[in-house]
């Protein structure tokens, strides 16, 4: 049965790639980007080294143990030698390819994040904004309501990095952060200069908070054409965010019957 269970997500995982590596939406090219999903039982699959997210199958995913990861992000920081020796050691099967560098930051999302799903992506319009002079600021705040529902109040920052283990502790400690400032982790983990994180409870919910992201950046990019940002009240916005017929929109988004259908799912929208 667990077998079963673990199979199913990482159908899942494959289904949700491929849909984020759709060209015509400009979330990632070639092999930009990477996923995982948490198996629940102290394993989780994430995107093989390598791999492209929209031709993603079955060999280009990897399972990993979740302990050995957590454990040298509490530690020093390693070389590059060491992090392949590594991330090859806390492979379940050792017949899987050798999981992306990004491995440590997904056990990270996946733990003190608090999601099940991630999505990592190099959204075109979003990296046009994180990596101008402006970086995440036009995020701090909001200018339409479905990104509130969808992303989330706020997102969680963090400064550029080069990808990587060092990269990882940074999330890791933007993560711990944010839960200790807001009371809950963050959907939507800007990186300026490089993309953003979606944290989701359902692959579904991942995806909803990738492409939300997408349009609000689109959105902000418009509004600077014309004048710049009109942002909503923040007065609004708490209104906006503690609706209940929009946390019942939230839970609909993070809940789906089966992980292998996810990658398939649309977002639902705050009029939706």
């Amino acid at each position: 049965m667990r077998d079963t269970a673990a199979a199913a997500i990482g159908k899942g995982l494959i289904a949700l790639s491929r849909s984020l590596g759709a060209e015509e939406r400009g979330l990632a090219l070639l092999g930009e980007g990477n996923t995982s999903a948490d198996c629940g039982d102290g394993t989780f699959f994430v995107k093989a080294s390598g791999s492209s997210l929209a031709s993603l199958d079955e060999d280009g995913i990897s399972r990993v143990r979740l302990t050995p990861i957590l454990a040298l992000l509490e530690g020093e920081a390693i070389g590059l030698d060491a992090i392949e020796r590594e991330l090859l050691a806390a492979r379940v099967d050792p017949s899987h390819k050798k999981p992306s560098v990004e491995t440590f930051f997904h056990a990270a999302c996946l733990t003190d994040g608090g999601a099940r799903w991630v999505a990592h992506t190099h959204s075109t319009a979003l990296n046009q904004i994180v990596c101008s002079r402006l970086g995440a600021q036009p995020f701090l705040r909001h200018v339409f309501p479905d990104a509130i529902v969808v992303c989330g109040k706020v997102p969680a920052v963090v400064p550029y990095l080069d990808p990587g283990f060092a990269l990882a502790q940074a999330i890791q400690a933007e993560l711990r952060r944010y839960r200790g400032a807001h009371g809950q982790p963050p959907k939507l983990v800007l990186l300026e200069n490089h993309g953003s994180i979606a944290l989701g409870q359902s692959a579904r919910e991942a995806l909803s908070i990738a492409l939300m992201a997408e349009k609000w950046a689109t959105v902000l990019q418009g509004t600077y054409a014309l004048g710049g940002p009109r942002y909503l009240p923040e007065t609004e916005v708490d209104r906006i965010d503690g609706r209940s017929d929009e946390h019942y929109r939230r839970r609909a988004l993070s809940h789906e019957e089966s992980g292998a259908s996810a990658g398939r799912s649309e977002p639902a929208g705050a009029d939706g």
